[in-house]
């Protein structure tokens, strides 16, 4: 039976009993979703390494700023083509194609979008280049009405250095969704440590040699990106699905082309809403967009863990089950995916929220990073971290849409969600400064999230389960008795600006573990077996 066919809500199976294939679904999603975490974890870690290494020597002020917004600009359409529009709409084809079609036209597919995507990008980014500083202009404006215009000058010239990690990424992207079709998830989930570890190398050596220093950041982008698709070559190689370029028309271009535009909007919003933040925080005083960039660092952490884990491994087996027929795989990955986000995405949530200071403190406030900086920090990641179930909601919903091929959808509430947050922007800007742009994208990430959820509802897709809400009201008391030790356990926020960075690591780390071993013991108590989840 065609999911798009069926006439009713199919009920949750998440307690009854289950066969085989039921238990396969199982281990496969959370044992393929639990090695994206690990690796994506690595990610992080060097990616943390990279950002206080960075706010240690240049600080949060107009040049951090500069980078920033040069780093920003291709890394939002990287997450729009690559990590968003592309690889949502490229890996249902890739999965479809796979299931229903011969070897041979699956690497004609390959080579035929390949080979499209190359000559796009390569236009994009030698337009780009050319005109970077009207870019600039575009997304922060601000810096060309200061009267410092060393900035301005200096964000366009980096642009034009990191702008082609675009066309790199994107081709990266493509090798990764390749991968994951055939369950390859450690090698997409590994390679952008290698951006992390090029920035470090290039902040530390290269910025000795140039006369502006900070743009050895820029350069270190660029080699980054080099070295990502450099690293997926081999792998692709082995699986025999190397891209060789193709030129001429093939239906799968033209269902690409059909797919792609909604989901620009559907799956992207959240960075759009985010890149909405820097443009008007460039017209706050220096180092708003700095604050807000340090925030989303950190919030990326357990979204990427979490949300993006769950969103890479769901998305590859719902196409694969929704173009074999499978409804039963189907609805038990979406079961599965929720039942993790709640399990793990609630007390993150609480975390952020309540150890923003701490966390800030700890990783960035050092040298250049002042005090105020780190307070200012702090605000903006309480309000994007409240919004996280939100975000890690929309990475789990979209993809359901995306897998039948249905991209309408996610843009319906794409477009409201990214309306609101521009008149919330406004408003919310002009009382409480960068960290109302914070909350705007939090509440707009939450509208998005219920505008999936109704569509699920009405197209008679999924539905909650009493199961699932037996789950959640167990989360929830486990995570306020976990909020209680850390409310009364680890308030004195002086130690932590009194101490060393040794010191202040020791400290949030056995609050973290402290607080987790509070949080497990108190669902082991309500009855909650992860060995059963």
């Amino acid at each position: 039976m065609m999911m798009t066919a069926k006439p009713a809500i199919v009920p949750s199976r998440l307690t009854t009993p289950r066969g085989l294939t039921a238990t396969l679904h199982r281990v496969s999603l959370f044992k393929s979703a639990s090695t994206v975490s690990l690796w994506t974890l690595a990610s992080r870690i060097t990616g943390f390494a990279r950002e206080a290494l960075v706010a240690s020597v240049f600080g949060a002020n107009a040049l951090t700023d500069a980078f920033n917004v040069a780093f920003r600009i291709p890394n939002l359409f990287r997450r729009l083509f690559a990590e968003g529009a592309f690889s949502q709409a490229f890996l249902p084809i890739l999965a479809d194609t796979k299931a229903n079609h011969s070897e041979e036209e699956v690497q004609l597919v390959i080579n035929h979008i390949a080979t499209k995507l190359l000559s796009v990008l390569m236009i994009i980014t030698l337009v780009a280049v050319i005109i970077a500083p009207l870019i600039i202009f575009l997304f922060a404006w601000g810096f060309y009405f200061k009267s410092d215009a060393m900035q301005f000058q200096l964000a366009s010239n980096m642009l034009r250095i990191t702008f082609p990690y675009l066309l790199l990424i994107s081709l990266t992207a493509l090798s990764g969704s390749n991968l994951n079709t055939y369950d390859n998830f450690t090698v997409p989930a590994f390679t952008p440590v290698l951006l992390n570890i090029s920035l470090i190398l290039c902040a530390i050596f290269l910025s000795r040699y140039l006369s502006t220093p900070i743009m050895a950041l820029a350069w270190g982008v660029l080699i980054g990106g080099i070295a990502q698709l450099a690293f997926q070559i081999p792998f692709l190689r082995k699986i025999k699905r190397l891209p060789k370029l193709k030129f001429g028309h093939h239906q799968a271009l033209t269902t690409l082309k059909k797919r792609m535009l909604p989901a620009l909007f559907g799956v992207s919003v959240s960075q759009i809403n985010l890149l909405v933040d820097t443009m008007i925080a460039s017209t706050l005083i220096a180092g708003s967009v700095s604050w807000l960039y340090y925030s989303d660092r950190l919030l990326e952490l357990p979204l990427a863990l979490i949300g993006i884990a769950l969103a890479t491994v769901a998305l590859a087996k719902l196409s694969n089950y929704h173009a074999q027929k499978d409804s039963k795989g189907f609805i038990e990955t979406i079961d599965r995916a929720l039942v993790l986000a709640v399990l793990f995405g609630i007390p993150a949530c609480i975390g952020l929220v309540l150890l923003s200071e701490e966390l800030i403190v700890t990783l960035f406030q050092y040298e250049a990073f002042d005090i105020n900086s780190a307070m200012k920090t702090s605000y903006s990641l309480q309000a994007y971290g409240s919004g996280l179930m939100a975000f890690i909601a929309i990475k789990i919903f979209a993809p359901i849409f995306l897998s039948r091929g249905d991209t309408k959808t996610p843009v319906k509430a794409g477009v409201v969600a990214m309306v609101s947050n521009i008149i919330l922007n406004l408003i919310l800007v002009q009382f409480y400064g960068h960290v109302g742009l914070a909350v705007a994208t939090s509440i707009s990430a939450l509208l998005n999230a219920l505008i999936l959820y109704f569509f699920l509802i009405k197209q008679s897709i999924y539905k909650l389960h009493i199961n699932l809400y037996k789950m959640l009201f167990k989360v929830i008391l486990s995570v306020i008795i976990m909020s209680l030790y850390i409310i009364y356990f680890d308030s004195d926020i002086d130690i932590y600006y009194g101490s060393s960075m040794f010191e202040r690591s020791g400290l949030i780390v056995k609050t973290i573990a402290i607080s987790i071993a509070i949080y497990f013991l108190s669902l082991f108590i309500l009855g909650v077996r992860l060995k059963n989840l």
